[in-house]
């Protein structure tokens, strides 16, 4: 089931996420990822995190495979994360542009360690606990601030947040233009 998109305003996106009961809900858990596979597959992304549906609970997808033209070592990536937490990141950093399905038709550069310890467990259900580099350490960094109550926004300068700011209050108002289907507030 294709599921609404968050958008920018929306109290879920603040909230620090609460890690799921793995061992008695399983089926339900592999159902949420399935439908957020679905949903992110609609939404043309690369990551979702569960409060982006409305969830404020750890549950994280992320499909790769749809840039392994360009990288072909994430080729057939598409991968689960329950209870996902960082660990430990590494002292060196990379900038890059990210945007959000939380907030469409924006971009930032935003500078991130280029190394993380991560903690989670798998479309299984099996723990893993790993250092991670590269394009998946950006990628997994920026889904996991989600289930911390983090945006993107949060790390860029308050000049380039002050040059925002026009869209951010149209997401405010409930003004957000995409292709997929959202969630907005209502000034």
């Amino acid at each position: 089931m294709i599921l609404p998109i968050y958008i920018y305003g929306q109290p879920v996106l603040r909230q620090i996420s609460k890690d799921v009961d793995i061992d008695n809900n399983r089926e339900e858990l592999s159902k949420l990822a399935a439908d957020m596979f679905e949903t992110l597959d609609r939404s043309t992304g690369i990551g979702l995190a569960a409060p982006q549906i409305g969830k404020s609970i750890r549950v994280v997808v992320i499909d790769l495979d749809i840039i392994s033209e360009d990288m072909p070592e994430y080729k057939g990536f598409r991968h689960v994360f329950y209870n996902a937490h960082i660990l430990e990141t590494n002292d060196e950093t990379e900038s890059m542009d990210e945007g959000c399905l939380s907030l469409p038709g924006l971009s930032e550069t935003v500078t991130r360690p280029t190394k993380i310890k991560v903690s989670y467990y798998d479309e299984d259900f099996q723990h893993h606990e790993e250092w991670v580099e590269g394009y998946l350490a950006r990628v997994m960094q920026h889904e996991f601030d989600h289930l911390e109550g983090r945006l993107y926004i949060d790390h860029i300068t308050a000049f380039r947040r002050k040059m925002i700011q026009g869209k951010l209050n149209n997401f405010l108002k409930g003004k957000a233009r995409c292709s997929y289907k959202v969630k907005t507030v209502k000034a």
